[in-house]
């Protein structure tokens, strides 16, 4: 069998391949047709990610009974560490916070951050991380320049052989040019143009751009970059373009995406205009967090460690770490599996959202710091956790604030929906080669119609 699309994510713990046809029905709009999914264990361990991508595929081969050949085939990853970024800046609450928005929308993970001039201390950090890539930020613009302009000679000066994207004070560009000759740079648009002023688009898209050129060394990704005939993206940023063509057709909502080693949220919202007046510092729309820290296999031990009886129940902590599996089957590792899962969106929602404090001196009122999600209409599940265990829709359905007084949590009136097919990876790696087509695969797998945002009151 031929289909037109076979996207492959490839993940820290599964690899799933997704193959379809894209139809025209006879209103002449389009439709995915013959949707087929496979997955394995992903083999890094075993040196190269190809086996389990190619045994991702044979599953589709037993489930259809035939081979399986395709017209075009996408990719995301996030294996063997994802992408690993680091980020400088000159003050933590602005251009440092602004560029680390940047960065984890589009999908990779910040490993260190530093405000103000570096130290040698800073570079020995950074080489012993070995970063997929390096951020460079500071000053509005044409405001203060010397603190970018001081970390890029330094930065430069160890010649890191990392892409170097510099998004800070305009007036640099030239010198920064000078700094990096021969080395591979990306300027762009300052992410913190002016004071409490957000530009994170622009980093977004080149950042994604730069990790295409540049595919993690995933053992075997090279090989796959070879094969794959159209954008290879970290499975993070397109989970996160999904959210946006989302936004596009439902409005605010945030997404929640459990994984084995990693749990992110993803939230597409400007929060309410009484919140925004009284935020500290500007928020993101499209703003994505990363718990490194909780994953339901490769860093179960972490969120068993914050389990207590609430969450347990009559179990032991014993119980739920002899029952942790990649790929949970029998009765027990499900179990298991979703105690994990309603620990980890509980915590990563958490993380995640903004909080309301009283002013004290002088000045009654509140202030806020954070971002506001009290505007949203739909919490999105995507990820194995949420999509292929039982009680995804009950863990969602959790995290709502459920009284009347103000909040910044999604209200009881936010409606759940559930990514069933498993695919907003896929669709937003394919948005990039057809957008229209990747709208209509989000709509088929969280069961949305003309009449969902309709029906949200």
């Amino acid at each position: 069998m031929k289909v037109d699309y076979l996207i492959a994510e490839i993940g820290s713990t599964t690899t799933v391949v997704t193959g379809f046809n894209i139809k025209m029905d006879n209103h002449n709009k389009i439709f995915v047709d013959k949707l087929f999914q496979g997955k394995s264990c992903t083999t890094v361990l075993d040196g190269d990610v190809n086996i389990g991508l190619k045994n991702a595929v044979k599953d589709i081969e037993v489930q259809i009974g035939e081979s399986l050949s395709w017209n075009k085939m996408l990719a995301t990853s996030s294996a063997a560490g994802g992408l690993k970024i680091t980020v400088h800046g000159l003050m933590n609450h602005m251009t440092v916070k602004a560029a680390k928005e940047a960065a984890l929308g589009a999908g990779g993970i910040v490993k260190m951050v530093t405000a103000g001039k570096m130290r040698k201390i800073d570079l020995r950090r950074i080489h012993d991380i070995n970063p997929n890539m390096i951020m460079i930020a500071g000053g509005i613009d044409y405001g203060e320049r010397e603190t970018a302009l001081y970390n890029a000679e330094l930065i430069s000066s160890e010649r890191f052989n990392r892409p170097v994207v510099y998004c800070g004070n305009i007036e640099n560009r030239e010198e920064i040019k000078q700094i990096f000759k021969g080395q591979q740079l990306y300027i762009i648009d300052n992410v913190y143009p002016r004071v409490d002023e957000l530009n994170v688009e622009p980093a977004r898209k080149i950042i994604q751009q730069a990790f295409e050129k540049n595919i993690i060394k995933a053992p075997g990704m090279n090989r796959i970059k070879d094969i794959v005939d159209g954008s290879i993206m970290p499975t993070p940023g397109a989970v996160m373009e999904s959210s946006m063509i989302l936004y596009d057709i439902i409005g605010d909502l945030v997404v929640l995406d459990v994984g084995g080693a990693t749990t992110d949220v993803h939230s597409v919202t400007e929060g309410s205009s009484v919140v925004l007046d009284m935020l500290v510092n500007p928020e993101p729309k499209a703003k994505r967090t990363v718990e490194g820290d909780i994953g339901v296999y490769i860093n179960s031990k972490n969120i068993i460690n914050l389990l207590d009886i609430r969450d347990l129940g009559k179990l032991e902590k014993e119980y739920i770490s002899s029952h942790i599996k990649p790929i949970p089957l029998g009765k027990e590792d499900i179990k298991s599996s979703c105690i994990l899962t309603k620990k980890a969106v509980e915590v990563a929602i958490n993380r995640h959202v903004g909080t309301i404090k009283r002013k004290y001196g002088g000045e009654s009122g509140f202030v806020a710091y954070g971002k506001d999600l009290s505007q949203v209409k739909y919490i999105i599940g995507t990820g194995g956790a949420l999509t292929r265990l039982p009680e995804g829709e009950k863990i969602l359905l959790d995290i709502r604030y459920l009284k009347n007084d103000m909040t910044m949590m999604p209200g009881k009136k936010t409606k759940v929906l559930i990514d069933r097919e498993y695919i907003m990876a896929c669709a937003g790696v394919l948005s990039r080669d057809n957008k229209e087509a990747a709208a209509a695969l989000l709509k088929q797998s969280l069961a949305i119609d003309e009449d969902t945002k309709a029906n949200f009151y």
